[in-house]
């Protein structure tokens, strides 16, 4: 009950996902992401465990598609599994289990992949794909928002979207950025404010890990975290 696009962006070399689904917590079990290695999607009867699991074969040099191969080898229930995969080089892969009995599918792009289950219609991730692409010139993350926004456009699940997220890496062993919004009517509205809120702080969360001493106070000190 997800749909999800993965990313990297060619300029910076960032990784980032955006996910959307009926089912909460979506952020949790679904997307994952390691700065200079790459990106993996699990969804449908989602097995959270291929997830650090398929970061781990991208670090070792396995491409895209050796990735996801190895994923389903792995897989004690290969046919109700729908995983994705991205590279380091940008290159894409998913597999969509043949046990999945709703509306699945998987649209690559340049750089980026789209892979949903339970879908309203089998075009979402190329909706997905389509608006990312489109939105060349914005910021990485406004594109993946675009590309969010597109897929419930286009009809999403079959079931009201109750949960949304953004996961973006950069250059550091933690998240640039991790934005979640669990189990509210229209979480990408909710999703693109946080970014809008977030937005400002991003660098000065990074500098407050690597240089604390260059950091002024802010004016309202809840955002002092």
């Amino acid at each position: 009950m997800t749909f999800s696009l993965a990313a990297q962006d060619p300029e910076s070399g960032m990784f980032g996902i955006v996910s959307a689904s009926s089912s909460i917590a979506v952020g949790n079990r679904c997307p994952w992401a390691r700065a200079g290695v790459g990106a993996v999607l699990t969804q449908h009867r989602t097995d959270t465990r291929a997830g650090p699991l398929g970061l781990d074969f991208l670090a070792r040099g396995y491409g895209a598609q050796e990735t996801v191969n190895l994923l389903v080898a792995g897989s004690e229930y290969p046919g109700q599994r729908q995983f994705a995969a991205l590279d380091r080089d940008g290159r894409t892969a998913f597999f969509n289990g043949p046990q999945i009995e709703s509306i699945n599918a998987g649209h690559v792009g340049n750089r980026c992949v789209s892979v949903g289950n339970f879908l309203a219609t089998g075009d979402v991730p190329k909706a997905m794909v389509d608006a990312y692409e489109a939105a060349h010139g914005q910021t990485f993350a406004e594109r993946l928002l675009a590309a969010l926004d597109a897929g419930i456009a286009e009809g999403g699940e079959t079931q009201p979207v109750m949960a949304a997220s953004l996961l973006i890496v950069d250059r550091h062993s933690w998240p640039l950025v991790d934005l979640r919004v669990d189990f509210e009517p229209d979480p990408h509205h909710t999703l693109r404010r946080l970014w809008r809120a977030y937005e400002p702080l991003v660098e000065r969360f990074v500098t407050q890990v690597l240089r604390p001493f260059e950091l002024k106070p802010l004016i309202n000190s809840a955002l002092t975290i």
